[in-house]
């Protein structure tokens, strides 16, 4: 009996690529420096330092007009670094500063940079500087020694320290590398100051946050305190070392995008709120259409198109490297048709919708092109069975006729080898041909008991091969002849199958621009789906947006996190617009939902500069450029700070940062120190806002310092606003409406706040007794009936002393006794 053999091949594995990319919108050149009144002025110049890593970047520059660093927090981009591109065209450096040591995305962008001849106004300069004078301790020593003239010379090292850490976030590692970079590169150029003596420095008049044209600011405490983003452990004890999961948060409930690239994108844009009315009303409109009950059924059936969207960038690149999978193949053909439905779906809809225009034109035949093929070139069942790549028949004439004499040679084999035992020794009882790749035919006979040592293998006209599994193989003369008849069947075929895929990925390669563009569209296609089904059952409506407004309005606004927790919850309204109210000042008791009502306001205005529906009756939204908070204290011990100084540090941030068109939300500043000191800095930060008038930012103030009003401590005038928690005192009861209205609590209530927490009555009753004490200016003293049980305690306890002496103990000293015991215990009995 004759057998074939065939070791099966593997492809090697490719590489992970890294984040993939998603198209936004350019904003408008920035204008540059204005001309100068007098033709000796030289032009300003802007040198700017960036460093790019694991899909973040790092920026940091230094502008010569006003002697100035503007730095970005460390910001998310994808491969082909559009951020970084529009960080360029807005600011047109003179000078770009980056690490010599850099990754393939960095390079290949840096290398575009260089060749652009003709780029107006002028090409910047590239420098390269030792990967060394970026490491993050000797930057952040560049930072803290640095001598910068608004910085007072009486400050101390903690006190210098603790002022740049307001200004500058050393949270953000890249950043502060990049800052570390630039000045190491301005003492080196010694820019501006080259004609000076060598230790005259390069002047810094400031460090200031750089936010792109139409992005609103908004730091990473913001994130955490209003729950947009919330990481958790992963509940799998195979990912408890790395693994995290989204917890409740704001991404969490309306991330319901079908692909990755969906949800890595709708990630991009919580990172990126833009106040570009533009692409925010695109969204909206695109929400809007699935939301008409109509178009219901299409919504789905998208969706469920969206679900077969994957990873294209990994397989282009793999393509590139040869290292191609067969479930890549798979893969691929299944997006491909997909984004072939999503586009005949989309010519279906209303063209006068940006999205569906895009996603119909730019879906080109092209897409057909590649589906067809691999439909017609790639055999998915053979190439599963086989581990390798494989084609079907009727593609190429010469592997067919290969595959058929393969497929034919197990009869043909049993063929040869009953002619090759009528050639041996009659002692042989059987034989097999048999076919190996790369080594050809061989004759197999089983090895008889008299062949014992090597020399007993030789048989007459035949070479032996090898011997393997009590089998000797042998070449003869029709296995030669064999060979030279039908080849190494089995690596010609894979070589010329290998050559078809070869060719097929460069069909694929050759289109791989629409295939981007199918990934930039779909994904994008897949959030406002998502952020419409959310819209949908949780009853959320569309905002509007007026430039004009400074501020916002809402119309019965809920939190979005609080209503699917609560049985029933209580909407409220918001309006900071105009020169009027914009500080408002809210008290009331605690757990009266002052702090739901600021969080609220701020996560309705980050979902509408998100271009989400909203959820609130009505909402109008102004400029809004920056969300700066102060709600909870995010303690961490390596910071080395104490949850005060946090405190300070957060509202520093707003007080340093904040304009007009900000938004700003504080709740219970001041509590973590002294009660008169907390409330100083409170009335002094309020009053610090007030003072700008008409260009005070939009505060939203929490506070149970009733004192505040009380002793008048601010301005009275149009810019504040006072409201309230509305409350009833039910007998003992407190009943808590949840409502904001006008005015000012009268009392914090703090004794029915801790009847709720399980507080024992006889405590809390003490307390109100000591509350009121201090109001009416009384001294406070001990409680008559707590006295006479700690005397009753004494007494018994001396008792018990003298009742254990013995009298008649020769040694007896009973004056020590009375020194020692009962005339130190006489002044807390008597």
């Amino acid at each position: 009996m004759a057998t074939v053999g065939a070791t099966p091949g593997r492809t090697p594995q490719g590489p992970v690529p890294g984040a993939a990319s998603a198209s936004f919108a350019s904003p408008a050149p920035v204008p540059g420096p204005g001309e100068a009144e007098e033709e000796e002025e030289e032009p300003a110049e802007i040198h700017l330092c960036v460093l790019w890593n694991s899909g973040y970047l790092g920026i940091a520059y230094y502008d010569t007009s006003d002697s100035t660093i503007h730095f970005m927090p460390d910001a998310p981009d994808h491969e082909s670094l559009k951020l970084l591109q529009r960080v360029l065209d807005e600011i047109n450096p003179r000078t770009v500063v980056t690490s010599a040591k850099q990754d393939e995305s960095m390079t290949r962008f840096l290398g575009k940079l260089a060749s652009q001849e003709h780029r107006e106004p002028k090409r910047p300069e590239l420098i390269f500087l030792p990967s060394v004078d970026f490491g993050l301790e000797i930057s952040k020593q560049r930072l803290l020694s640095g001598n910068y003239s608004f910085i007072p010379d009486s400050m101390t090292t903690t006190e210098k320290i603790l002022f740049l850490s307001s200004i500058i976030p050393f949270d953000c590692l890249l950043t502060v590398r990049a800052l570390g970079g630039l000045l190491k590169f301005l003492g080196r150029r010694r820019i501006g100051v080259e004609l000076e003596d060598y230790n005259v420095s390069v002047p810094i008049l400031g460090f200031k946050k750089f936010v792109l044209t139409h992005l609103v600011s908004i730091d990473q405490d913001t994130y955490g305190v209003l729950q947009i983003f919330k990481s958790e452990s992963h509940p799998s004890v195979y990912k408890v070392a790395s693994g995290l999961k989204e917890g409740l948060s704001l991404f969490g409930i309306l991330n319901r995008c079908r692909c990755k690239w969906g949800e890595k994108l709708l990630r991009l844009w919580f990172r990126r709120p833009t106040q570009d009315l533009g692409e925010l009303n695109s969204r909206l409109d695109v929400i809007q259409f699935f939301l008409l009950p109509q178009n219901l059924d299409m919504a789905q059936m998208l969706h469920r198109l969206l679900g077969h969207i994957k990873n294209v960038p990994l397989i282009l690149k793999r393509m590139k490297l040869s290292h191609t999978k067969v479930s890549d193949w798979q893969v691929l053909y299944k997006t491909v048709y997909s984004a072939l439905g999503l586009r005949d779906a989309c010519r279906s809809l209303p063209q006068s919708i940006q999205l569906f225009q895009d996603i119909s034109q730019e879906f080109s035949d092209d897409l057909h092109h590649i589906a067809s093929l691999i439909g017609k070139v790639v055999d998915f069942e053979g190439s599963l069975a086989e581990n390798r790549f494989t084609v079907l028949p009727n593609i190429d004439p010469e592997i067919d006729e290969k595959k058929r004499r393969l497929m034919g040679l197990p009869s043909f084999l049993t063929e040869v080898a009953r002619k090759e035992l009528e050639n041996l020794d009659s002692r042989i009882p059987s034989c097999s041909v048999i076919y190996i790749p790369l080594i050809g035919f061989l004759l197999s006979i089983p090895r008889l008991p008299s062949m014992v040592e090597a020399s007993d293998f030789e048989i007459e006209g035949l070479d032996f091969m090898f011997l393997s599994e009590e089998k000797l193989h042998y070449r003869s003369a029709r296995t030669k002849e064999l060979d030279a008849l039908l080849g190494d069947l089995h690596c010609d075929i894979r070589d010329q199958e290998t050559l078809l895929m070869y060719q097929l990925q460069c069909q694929v390669l050759a289109r791989a621009a629409v295939l981007t563009r199918v990934l930039d569209l779909a994904s994008r296609l897949d959030v406002l789906l998502a952020l419409a089904s959310a819209a949908r059952d949780y009853g959320y409506s569309r905002p509007c947006y007026s430039p004009r407004l400074l501020g916002v309005r809402i119309q019965n606004g809920r939190h979005p996190l609080m209503e699917l927790c609560a049985r029933t919850f209580v909407p409220n309204s918001a309006e900071c617009g105009g020169d009027k109210g914009r500080v408002k000042v809210i008290t009331g008791p605690n757990s009266s939902g002052k702090s739901i009502y600021l969080k609220q306001v701020g996560l309705i205005t980050f979902m509408a500069l998100v271009g989400s529906f909203v959820p609130a009756e009505e909402a109008e939204i102004g400029a809004v450029d920056a969300i700066f908070t102060r709600i909870h204290s995010c303690e961490s011990i390596s910071l080395g700070l104490s949850t005060f100084m946090i405190d300070l540090n957060q509202v520093a941030k707003a007080v340093n940062n904040a304009t007009e068109q900000s938004l700003v939300l504080i709740d219970e500043f001041g509590k973590g120190t002294n009660t008169v000191d907390g409330l100083a800095l409170l009335a002094a930060v309020l009053r610090h806002w007030l003072a700008l008038g008409p260009t005070c930012p939009h505060i939203f103030v929490a506070t149970n310092f009733l004192s505040l009003v009380q002793l008048q401590l601010l301005p009275q005038g149009p810019l504040v606003q006072y409201l309230t928690m509305e409350t009833c005192e039910d007998g003992n009861d407190l009943v808590f409406f949840y409502q904001v209205c006008e005015g000012v609590a009268n009392a914090s209530h703090a004794s029915h706040t801790a009847a709720q927490a399980g507080l024992p009555d006889k405590l809390i009753a003490r307390g109100k007794e000591v509350s009121d004490l201090i109001r009416s200016g009384k001294s406070i003293k001990p409680v008559k009936e707590l006295l006479k049980e700690k005397q009753m305690e004494n007494c018994q306890i001396l008792v018990d002393k003298f009742l254990k002496l013995d009298l008649e103990d020769p040694n007896l000293d009973l004056d020590i006794f009375m020194s020692q015991e009962v005339l130190p215990a006489a002044t807390t009995i008597l």
